[in-house]
């Protein structure tokens, strides 16, 4: 292979990943809306959420349209997971995010590696797991988020984790909103 095309392949990767946010909020003014919500509000309950390494506790959660939940991830397994909410489309593009991740030494088999990605950023412009819809979870670890679905889910709302090959092995839930 030669330096060209080594290059052309990393800046069609640093591409990729910087597009991967901006398809992941859709295309929403800019207000961190998305097809399957959004982060903040004030929250109406709390709802707790088990990470093992191929599987969340429970598998759904029922939601009122509108409703805000403050989700409570623990992370049980041996390995570093993702809970995050969208749809299909926006997971797929996160994940191809986390490809790029993994393939540059950024994302270890438990965490993020901070100088791996402050050097990325450096030499590249991109390199930090910064999502609004997603925390990435140590083992062993707790993180929360508080997200605000849309008041009409157009099309399925799922979570998942975008960590390569984990949602293929069974780590993706769904988010039932009764009467839609």
């Amino acid at each position: 292979m030669t330096v060209l095309t080594s290059a052309r392949g990393l800046a069609a990767a640093l591409l990729l990943a910087s597009a991967a946010p901006a398809l992941a909020a859709g295309a929403h003014g800019g207000h961190g809306a998305s097809p399957a919500g959004m982060a903040g509000g004030t929250p109406a309950r709390t709802v707790e959420i088990v990470l093992d390494d191929t599987f969340y506790e429970p598998e759904s959660v029922d939601v009122a349209p509108g409703e805000t939940i403050r989700f409570r991830i623990r992370n049980a397994g041996a390995l570093a997971h993702e809970f995050g909410i969208g749809t299909m489309a926006m997971h797929e593009a996160h994940q191809a995010e986390m490809q790029m991740l993994a393939d540059h030494g950024v994302l270890k088999p438990t965490g993020m590696d901070m100088a791996a990605a402050k050097a990325m950023q450096a030499s590249m412009g991109h390199g930090m797991h910064d999502m609004s819809n997603t925390v990435l979870v140590a083992p062993g670890k707790t993180a929360e988020l508080v997200w605000t679905f849309p008041a009409h889910m157009g099309e399925p709302v799922e979570f998942a984790c975008g960590v390569p090959g984990h949602a293929g092995a069974g780590m993706v839930g769904m988010f039932h909103a009764p009467g839609h």
